[in-house]
């Protein structure tokens, strides 16, 4: 049995990707990006752990609910649960659903050797965004990105680059839950006060 180390799940979002999404944060990066906008996933220690199953069942339940168009992995650093994750992607594609994985890693360190199972993971991901998050590189024109040093690599036919500019529904969300707590989710922004 395989497990996961997942930092948040959201069921249906429409800030994470085109369409409507289930958004998947794994847990730990090695990376230390200044300013990253999910400091919180940074450790490697252990958050909630799921079985790739119950990650899948899950999926299959938001498919049917909310008729997402995909998923989307971010992190902490997915390509650190590569193996797992890929039998996760792969699950969703034969789902008929798309998927988006976002890593500080370039494209080109991305190899077997140093993250095992990044070849599936690769070759079941149809749009990968790479590249640390640069705070001195704002990117205000691309939706999705933080930086202008982040790249968009289309893997499969399922998207193309009009998807880096098109208009989007939301570019943040904001939950407040019963119990008075709030989260948000989507592009990078700085409060000022």
């Amino acid at each position: 049995m395989t497990w996961l180390n997942i930092a948040k799940i959201i069921d249906a979002t429409e800030a994470e990707g085109p369409g409507l999404r289930t958004a998947i944060w794994t847990q730990g990066c090695l990376k230390r990006c200044s300013g990253c906008c999910n400091a919180e996933f940074l450790k490697i220690k252990p958050a909630t752990i799921k079985t790739i199953e119950e990650i899948i069942e899950r999926i299959e339940y938001n498919q049917t609910k909310y008729n997402i168009e995909g998923i989307t992995l971010l992190g902490g650093e997915p390509f650190i649960q590569a193996e797992g994750l890929s039998m996760v992607a792969s699950s969703c594609q034969k789902m008929g659903l798309s998927v988006i994985t976002f890593t500080g890693y370039i494209l080109a360190d991305i190899v077997e050797k140093n993250f095992k199972g990044s070849t599936n993971l690769l070759r079941h991901t149809d749009v990968l965004i790479d590249g640390e998050f640069e705070i001195n590189q704002i990117d205000q024109r691309r939706n999705w990105v933080g930086s202008k040093n982040q790249i968009f690599h289309y893997l499969s036919n399922r998207y193309n680059k009009e998807i880096e500019t098109m208009p989007l529904k939301a570019t943040n969300e904001w939950r407040i839950y019963s119990n008075g707590h709030i989260s948000g989710n989507g592009l990078p922004f700085i409060l000022k006060i």
